[in-house]
């Protein structure tokens, strides 16, 4: 055998009891699983796994390395915590399918989440030109979304409007071809622009071709905060009108109005799958949310794009219908809710003249305006809007699986870009116990891959890729915090990546053994 792993706590991610046995790997596959102590298979390495637990390789179900896995070969903010597997086209927006003009506006629109790129040379128009950008070698594996937002600029553009009958056939024929060519589902991100400006009928037209396609629908649906169950609701009748499987988004319930009602949340999903309703959600063991500080303006303010945003914000009668908006009435962008300017901390800026403002909290509107217009709207901002009893609930529902939603551009990034996987297993496992060992491994293994229609993948079985992590349950922790957002974990010695070792006692190896993780493009 290439490898075998001897005397290790295998923990399976299936929910089963961990048992302490042998694993063997070769040609990136597991070749053998021995339970029991004694002579097992004989390798040409072999690794002393007492005290620690061997796992598959954690999937981040909520990913934004779309450009991070291309331009940071090392990628060590997720390879580091275990992650092997990331699904990236979130939120509906990222590069592809895109055309010369949607592109040049994307890398302007989500620099805040991605940078603007000039370090990417963009070789691709098309989803599988991306994958196959990918296959030249990233430091971990990708699954993708197409992106409703993207798709939904290319045809129609940036005005608030039904599609017409010929634009969503283009639409549809646009999500079919991302499909075919290997993505898993499509996403939505329905508090971002020009993306929110579709209808349900539209929505429900483009999950029915992800549907057909055997993809999953993962919307970031209407609103976390004033309406969020009725958010809820509507992705679920979408999906379910659709017959297509759906995936909820960094599922909580955020902001004041919504402080210990994630039991109520769970009511809806649990009713819906009592139903016969196909559902999963993705969340990250933080209070804290991360976006750009332009979303939370309204919708309105975004129709034509962003140089059109950027003119009303320096129209004084129409940035006061702006302040207005966030201020007074709850802008859709904020989720209904007013803005309270002090949960809204700067954690990166486009233009590094700017970087003094990073850690700051907005004072208030005329603070806001002025950054936006200094930045061209490439701000990211971390907004202190969560309950941690809603954390906990929703952690422990059936059908929760972890997603980072890691945004790793910025001077001071949220810490789930950093700290997600060892922090479940730390402090939510080893000091609160709010969930047991093998169940929260499966939450972040089985489950996901499961989700994906990855059968070889996520479990610890004989004919499965080798994607693997050791972890020492008594010390894995998360190093990222508030304050230092970019220390790396500790207590995970080693990570494997179709059986190559990316982390090698505790250090980042230079391997790329990462390639596009593709779906068949059928049912």
């Amino acid at each position: 055998m290439d490898l075998v792993v001897r005397g290790v706590r295998v923990v399976d991610g299936s929910g089963a009891p961990a048992f302490t046995g042998d694993v063997a790997v070769e040609d990136g596959r597991i070749a053998e699983v021995r339970r029991g102590r004694g002579r097992g298979p004989a390798g040409g390495r072999v690794v002393d796994g007492r005290g620690l637990v061997l796992a598959p390789g954690f999937i981040d179900m909520h990913a934004h390395s779309d450009l991070a896995l291309l331009t940071d070969p090392a990628h060590e903010a997720k390879a580091a915590q275990g992650v092997t597997l990331e699904v990236l086209g979130q939120d509906g927006l990222s590069y592809a399918p895109a055309d010369d003009r949607t592109l040049e506006t994307l890398r302007t629109l989500i620099a805040g989440w991605n940078g603007d790129g000039s370090d990417v040379e963009f070789d691709w128009r098309t989803v599988g030109g991306y994958l196959d950008r990918l296959d030249r070698g990233v430091a971990v594996n990708a699954a993708y979304l197409v992106p409703q937002g993207t798709v939904r600029m290319a045809v129609v553009g940036w005005e608030d409007r039904p599609a017409t009958p010929d634009e969503l056939r283009r639409m549809k024929q646009l999500v079919a071809e991302g499909m075919e060519q290997g993505a898993v589902g499509m996403s939505s991100g329905l508090t971002y622009t020009p993306g929110m400006y579709a209808p349900d009928t539209e929505l429900t037209e483009l999950c029915r071709v992800v549907a057909e396609h055997g993809g999953y629908y993962c919307p970031h649906h209407r609103s976390y905060g004033a309406g969020a169950l009725r958010a809820y609701e509507e992705m679920i009748a979408v999906a379910t009108d659709a017959g297509c499987p759906l995936h909820l988004a960094h599922a909580t319930m955020n902001f004041d109005v919504n402080a210990g009602r994630a039991p109520d949340l769970l009511d809806v999903l649990d009713k819906a799958l009592a139903d016969g309703a196909d559902i999963t959600l993705d969340s990250y063991p933080y209070t804290a949310g991360c976006t750009t500080l332009v979303a939370l303006l309204p919708s309105w303010a975004a129709v034509g794009g962003p140089e059109a945003t950027l003119a009303r914000l320096r129209d004084a009668p129409t940035a006061e219908r702006i302040r207005h908006a966030l201020e007074v009435e709850g802008s859709d962008g904020c989720h209904g809710v007013p803005v309270d300017w002090s949960t809204v901390e700067v954690s990166g800026t486009a233009d590094p003249a700017l970087a003094d403002r990073v850690g700051t909290r907005l004072s208030g509107w005329p603070a806001a305006r002025d950054l936006l217009l200094a930045d061209r709207l490439g701000t990211t901002i971390l907004q202190h809007v969560g309950d941690e009893r809603n954390v906990r609930t929703v952690m422990r529902h059936r059908t929760h699986t972890a997603g980072s939603d890691g945004i790793l551009h910025g001077s001071k990034p949220h810490p789930r870009a950093y700290g997600t996987f060892p922090h479940y297993l730390g402090h939510y496992v080893r000091e609160l116990g709010v969930l047991g060992l093998e169940e929260c491994v499966a939450h972040m293994t089985g489950r996901p891959a499961a989700r994906l229609r990855l059968p070889d993948r996520g479990l610890v079985r004989e004919g499965h890729r080798a994607d693997l992590v050791l972890f020492d349950p008594d010390t894995v922790a998360s190093g990222a915090t508030y304050d230092r957002p970019r220390t790396l974990p500790t207590g995970i010695p080693y990570v494997l990546v179709d059986g190559r070792f990316v982390i090698e006692d505790g250090r980042r190896t230079d391997v790329l053994a990462g390639r596009s993780v593709r779906s068949a493009g059928r049912p």
